[in-house]
């Protein structure tokens, strides 16, 4: 890893012992961690904090002066990691207890300074991961847009499978529409990739679909008139 003074090797220092702090430990071979609560990052080069959102200031306040002092959140800007020289980098990929899988993902980098900044990049090459800086004002925007992508992904297929519950079918059944239709919104964006009842002007079977919600699962009954009022506005997009 590049030096944050430009020297040869840095002493990373990851703190939070997390889903993310321990994904990043194990991507990045030569970071020491994950510390807990308290560290002060005596002795590194830099500090990054995988730790909750409303524990960054806490944690980056322990770090001593001198150190570069980074966080890992999304949806929040460097000035919450004041009056140290900071950056940012968000891996834009999902972390389960198993890990993850950092390399060819996107990360959102910041810095409050150009060397901060190219720390950042320099962290999300060494993830094998593409960095886009995202300036503090848009990072609200920028995180709704990941957490619309991949955690409402999630509970809409949960939802999805519900239903076929009720018809007595595996979950499996769906999981390859699930990535066909993933796969065609990558390749063609929404407009072109979206297909079935509504996309067609098949009303009828809207209704009926519908109805069998009613029946079988009426908690859903709102989400499913949102994502068809979503849907149809998609299809009357201009393309």
């Amino acid at each position: 890893m590049e030096h944050a003074n430009d020297s040869t090797t840095a002493r990373l220092a990851v703190v939070g012992a997390g889903r993310m702090g321990n994904a990043l430990v194990a991507a990045l071979p030569e970071a020491e961690g994950p510390f807990g609560r308290g560290f002060d990052g005596a002795g590194f080069d830099a500090v990054l904090l995988a730790v909750p959102d409303d524990q960054i200031a806490v944690a980056a306040a322990a770090v001593v002066p001198g150190p570069l002092v980074g966080h890992c959140a999304g949806a929040i800007g460097l000035q919450v990691l004041a009056p140290h020289e900071s950056f940012g980098v968000h891996p834009l990929m999902t972390v389960t207890r198993s890990g993850a899988t950092f390399a060819g993902a996107g990360a959102a980098v910041a810095g409050s300074t150009p060397r901060a900044l190219e720390f950042a990049r320099t962290l999300a090459r060494e993830l094998g991961m593409l960095a886009v800086e995202i300036a503090d004002d848009d990072r609200a925007a920028y995180h709704a847009a990941a957490s619309i992508a991949s955690n409402f992904l999630v509970a809409l297929e949960d939802a999805a499978e519900t239903v076929l519950r009720t018809t007595g079918a595996p979950r499996e059944l769906l999981v390859p529409l699930v990535r066909a239709s993933l796969e065609n919104w990558a390749a063609q964006g929404g407009r072109a990739a979206i297909t079935g009842p509504i996309a067609r002007g098949d009303e009828a079977t809207v209704a009926r679909q519908r109805a069998a919600l009613v029946d079988r699962t009426p908690e859903l009954v709102e989400t499913f008139d949102a994502m068809c009022a979503l849907t149809r506005a998609l299809v009357a997009r201009t393309p």
